[in-house]
């Protein structure tokens, strides 16, 4: 999922620029609804995973994320940012913002006291290490211009929508449903 992040990161503002006129500084502007969203919501989504366990959070998080994917495909439709760009970025925003704080508590949770500064350091070289990858592999849109820029954009965020569905597949498959007391 930070692998498709580090890609859309990279694609949004070139397709905004190149195909729709943004400045830089407007492009990067664009994205300000993710940091700002993330900041505020994920002390409530770490909150609720402490109540219901990392499990639900990292499989309800991802598939948001993958929804937001599919709404950027709007991007470039002439739609303007209020109806095309921002939605994407609030949904993706509200989707990370759901699984970022389970990830790293599940993470440091999954080993004893000893171990949770390399965990946290691993989990941290992962999450770089997607971005790296998914940016190294977006080279085909950055390359195409005009009508194929807006084909191969929109590939690529179904590509992406697809990596957080599996995401989300992964956690459902791979974390123990939590027991709580009640």
């Amino acid at each position: 999922m930070y692998g498709a992040l580090g890609g859309f990161f990279v694609l949004v503002p070139y397709v905004l620029i190149e195909a729709d006129g943004y400045t830089a500084t407007q492009a990067g502007a664009a994205l300000l609804p993710l940091p700002l969203v993330i900041a505020v919501a994920s002390p409530a989504a770490g909150a609720l995973a402490a109540k219901v366990g990392p499990r639900w959070p990292l499989i309800v998080g991802p598939m948001i994320v993958a929804v937001g994917f599919l709404l950027a495909l709007r991007i470039g439709s002439s739609t303007g940012y209020w109806l095309s760009v921002f939605p994407a970025m609030l949904v993706i925003a509200l989707g990370m913002a759901a699984a970022v704080a389970p990830l790293t508590t599940a993470v440091l949770m999954s080993v004893d006291s000893r171990h949770t500064g390399v965990a946290s350091g691993l989990n941290s070289a992962v999450a770089r290490s997607g971005g790296l990858v998914a940016t190294a592999l977006i080279g085909p849109v950055l390359a195409s211009t005009g009508p194929t820029l807006f084909s191969a954009f929109g590939i690529a965020e179904v590509i992406g929508a697809f990596i957080c569905a599996a995401a989300a597949l992964s956690a459902a498959a791979l974390i123990a449903p939590s027991v709580h007391p009640k």
